[in-house]
């Protein structure tokens, strides 16, 4: 078998008809060796020869000599017969565990292949569009973007991984069988599963004993990169994390991290650091997996770390001076779901510990030493590891935000504590150039508590609402989600907070649904104008965020480019998703000009920052809005497009919108339907209530190359398929007008400049 990662071409030729029938053969060795062992209808076995000479009056030499070599001779059958067992446990599984990656490896390149993405026999991933005269005009022919061929590079990788895995775990288990010529073993794995365990708590104990000897930043790079290639193999396997976590001990731990990572003389450069940036984070893995083990050494290992979080971990015993236990140990959260227990009381531990020590947190967190990799003159923040572990694990990310730390007039939420700017509220250490950090990991932090999937899913899914407890998780997501939009209804507290914004537009493109619904109101008119219906409040457990709230949260988040690109895509697609769900004419065009509404409000709030941007840069203001790809400003003399094949292409953009999980409006296989804004989302829509035209459809092709999006779209795609007529149109888009200025209203200060 390969040592190596599988690939392409070795997974789709492997020859599985030679595997079974290895199976067979030894599936009737195994019954044979166990009829010699233990008899059966009568037959001599080698379990009834030895009660034999067990009873015999053995006399003289034979008394000691033969007994004993019949006894040992009836064990080398048994043990014999419980090799090939194990063999044959062995055998079965690979050849289950291969058949069914082959098939996912088939399945995946057929999927792949309409798709235009050809899948090389080295996992080579690449764009199969034809190309000259044998494309023609190119429509209605699928041009894969980027994020579609990493989505598709990734699905392969896994695969060839897994089936990998099996291949290792197999190959290294039937080395161990074979390794006495001369004996039987009585003991062995009888499956791939039982094998791994095993091998996980054996290079957990291998690894103890040479961190055990010390000295670990003197390990050369082939030892180092061992280590590494063993976290790689084995981080997501319980035998070995358990075992090697517990083996260390939690200060063990803690101090094998800041030894490797930290040397005397500093942290480490060159090649040895791209080699230390890899083990930390499958190091962070490992460790993340073995906190959800629940047996009393992991248990105690837990505890014991948490209490560890306040020690000094010194490169050298003789000089107690160093990181603390909080700092370490964060360095190592970056990566893996780490159990939500564990993380709900180290978080609380830790902030504890910091707002209890006078003066800001660089007070409590002194020590500069860099521990993670690659390097950063960054501040030795905790926090900042913990707010990704936060953001990996979304029922602990949201259950730490509501809880509370400090007594009396100075207890705040942590919510409060982490994000808020009143007084009492966190100092964030800062940069060299005086710019606070570490916001970026606290908005991860917050995407996973209001979304409910981990801030870096790569295949996101909106939580499903079939339970009661499903519900009411629902409604914490969405609580806490009104608590952030009031927190952030400013752009200067936004600015203030550098590396949050991206993760703020992500928050509101997935409760899009919630906002507009949130919006649908003027005057209190909420309570009779059927809102309820026409957006599935109760179907998707809506949230009602308050319509001013809204509007100043979307004016707030909306004026930086890329977080306007994000919203304004959430809203093309949940607004032609609505469009879709309503059965009526009527409420197809009024859901419609609600949805140009919003689009007017995102695109106002952008329009003001690119006016304070440019103030009176007439030209450069206008270049920009050009950049952006949306609707113009009218008063600058654009007109909206009265015509039919006026911006009738309806644009999806990728990057930061990509790995997002937009609720739409309709129902699909019985749940609640959702999109990756990299989806097609047209596509399932074409073939239901909403026909849309072949030009829709190129555009959302397109829209992966040029990221454009425009507000008009879907009610024009609705108008065309409908046989509206060329006046229907006209007065369709007067109303579409009015809409998108209603829209720019709400969010307008009046401060616009620059055009």
């Amino acid at each position: 078998m390969a040592a190596d990662t599988l690939t392409v071409q070795e997974l789709t030729d492997l020859r599985l008809g030679t595997l079974k029938t290895a199976v067979d053969d030894w599936k009737t060795m195994t019954g044979r060796l166990e009829k010699l062992t233990t008899g059966g209808a009568g037959d001599v076995s080698a379990s009834d020869l030895e009660k034999k000479a067990n009873t015999a009056d053995w006399k003289g030499v034979n008394a000691t000599v033969s007994r004993e070599f019949v006894a040992k001779t009836a064990k080398q059958f048994a043990d014999a017969a419980a090799e090939a067992k194990s063999v044959l446990g062995l055998l079965r599984d690979a050849h289950a565990d291969l058949t069914g990656h082959k098939k996912d490896l088939s399945a995946a390149i057929d999927e792949l292949a309409k798709k235009n993405i050809y899948v090389g026999g080295n996992g080579k991933v690449s764009s199969s569009v034809p190309s000259g005269a044998a494309a023609g005009d190119g429509k209605g022919i699928h041009q894969p973007g980027d994020e579609e061929l990493d989505a598709a590079r990734q699905r392969i990788t896994r695969i060839l991984r897994e089936a990998t895995e099996t291949d290792r775990i197999v190959a290294r288990a039937l080395r161990g069988l074979a390794k006495n010529k001369y004996d039987f073993t009585e003991t062995g794995p009888g499956s791939v599963k039982q094998a791994d365990r095993e091998q996980g708590r054996a290079d957990a104990e291998y690894w103890k004993k040479q961190i055990a000897k010390g000295n670990v930043d003197d390990w050369s790079e082939d030892e180092l990169a061992r280590f590494n290639r063993t976290l790689e193999d084995q981080r997501d396997n319980p035998g070995f994390s358990e075992a090697f976590a517990t083996g260390l001990g939690a200060d063990g731990t803690l101090q094998f991290w800041r030894d490797l990572a930290a040397p005397p003389g500093g942290a480490v450069e060159g090649d040895r650091a791209k080699m230390l940036a890899h083990v930390q984070d499958n190091l962070s893995m490992t460790l993340a997996n073995a906190t959800h083990g629940d047996g009393p050494a992991m248990e105690a290992w837990k505890k014991d770390m948490i209490a560890a979080g306040t020690k000094p971990f010194p490169v050298d015993p003789s000089m107690p001076m160093g990181p603390n236990g909080f700092q370490v140990m964060s360095s190592l959260m970056h990566k893996g779901k780490f159990d939500s227990g564990f993380l709900d009381d180290y978080g609380r531990a830790m902030v504890k510990y910091e707002r209890d020590y006078p003066g800001d947190p660089k007070v409590a967190w002194r020590d500069t030493t860099s521990l993670d990799y690659p390097p950063t003159d960054h501040p030795n923040d905790p926090v900042t590891g913990f707010m990704d572990a936060l953001g990996h694990n979304p029922e602990a990310s949201l259950e730490f935000f509501g809880e509370s730390t400090g007594q009396g007039d100075g207890k705040m939420t942590n919510f409060d504590y982490l994000a808020g700017h009143e007084k009492g509220a966190r100092q964030w250490p800062v940069s060299d150039d005086g710019k606070p950090l570490g916001y970026a990991k606290l908005g991860h932090a917050l995407e996973s508590a209001t979304l409910g999937y981990p801030y870096d899913e790569k295949d996101p899914h909106i939580p499903p609402l079939k339970t009661e407890a499903q519900i009411h998780v629902q409604e914490e997501r969405a609580d806490l989600m009104r608590t952030v939009m009031k927190n952030y209804s400013s752009s200067d507290v936004i600015e203030k907070q550098p590396g949050i914004s991206g993760s703020l537009a992500k928050m509101a493109a997935g409760h899009i649904d919630s906002l507009n619904y949130s919006v649908a109101t003027f005057g209190g008119n909420e309570m009779g104008n059927g809102r309820d219906e026409r957006f599935g409040m109760e179907r998707a457990h809506l949230a009602d965020f308050q319509a001013s709230t809204t509007a100043n949260f979307l004016r707030a988040v909306a004026g930086d480019e890329d977080a306007y690109n994000t919203l304004s895509a959430a809203q093309q697609t949940y607004g032609t998703s609505l469009m879709a769900a309503q059965g009526d004419d009527g409420d197809v065009k009024r859901v419609a000009m609600h949805s140009i509404m919003m689009h007017g409000m995102l695109d106002q709030a952008r329009f003001e920052s690119i006016g304070h941007e440019f103030a009176d840069q007439k030209e450069a203001a206008n270049r920009e809005l050009e950049k952006q790809g949306a609707w113009r400003d009218f008063a600058a003399g654009a007109v909206i497009g009265t015509a039919v094949g006026v911006a009738s292409e309806v644009v999806v953009p990728v990057g930061a919108a990509a790995a997002i999980a937009v609720p739409l409006a309709f129902e699909a296989g019985g749940g609640a339907a959702e999109t990756h804004m990299a989806n097609q989302t047209l596509d399932w829509l074409k073939e239901n209530e909403y026909d849309n035209t072949d030009k829709a459809l190129e555009g959302i092709d397109k829209a992966r190359s040029v990221g454009q999006q425009n507000a008009m779209a879907p009610l024009l795609n609705y108008a065309q398929s409908n046989g509206k007529s060329d006046d229907e149109i006209w007065d369709l888009s007067t109303e579409a007008e009015d809409a998108y200025n209603r829209g720019r209203a709400r969010t307008d200060t009046k401060d616009v400049r620059g055009y």
